[in-house]
């Protein structure tokens, strides 16, 4: 007796799959080949994509870097002329004031408000550099988000707003 619709034996029937016929050779599943072809393309892609976060991570330790020696800098000029100019600033209000007329404490009070209130100012300034120091893009390309953080912030496709009617009477 035949194995098929032909009457021949070990012949592929018509209709049936190669890898479901009993006489011919063993096949792979077609998902399997491209499986294997796609995890071997992500594999090759693993050394652009982490070049790039180095590259990314290595210029934003440059910024920082700048940032930090641009701190260090004002630091240290606001010292220098801070002190110099603001000794002899004072030293010019007090003796106005006390030619005015004005008791030595008040004076000297009056003084230590203003100075502590410009310190406070200076101090705020530094303090505003401070969060380029924190690598905020190589953070945000580091961080994994999960699916809905994803769509919550992806950008929302821009539409053209509808023309407006012309006025009647013109």
């Amino acid at each position: 007796m035949s194995d098929n619709a032909t009457g021949a034996p070990g012949a592929a029937m018509p209709g049936m799959p190669a890898d479901r016929q009993a006489d011919g050779p063993a096949v792979k599943p077609p998902g399997a080949a491209s499986m294997f072809q796609l995890l071997k393309s992500m594999w090759q892609e693993v050394p652009g994509l982490l070049s790039d976060r180095v590259e990314l991570l290595s210029l934003e330790l440059e910024r920082a870097r700048t940032a930090l020696l641009q701190i260090v800098a004002l630091t240290v000029a606001a010292a220098v002329l801070g002190v110099t100019s603001w000794l002899l600033l004072w030293a010019g209000v007090i003796f106005g004031l006390l030619a005015l007329g004005l008791d030595i404490l008040w004076t000297l009070l009056l003084v230590l408000l203003v100075n502590v209130a410009a310190t406070l100012w200076v101090i705020a300034r530094a303090r505003a550099l401070f969060p380029r120091l924190g690598l905020p893009a190589t953070r945000r390309h580091l961080t994994v988000k999960s699916v809905n953080e994803q769509s919550a912030s992806a950008p929302q496709p821009r539409t053209r707003p509808e023309q407006q009617p012309a006025p009647a009477g013109r």
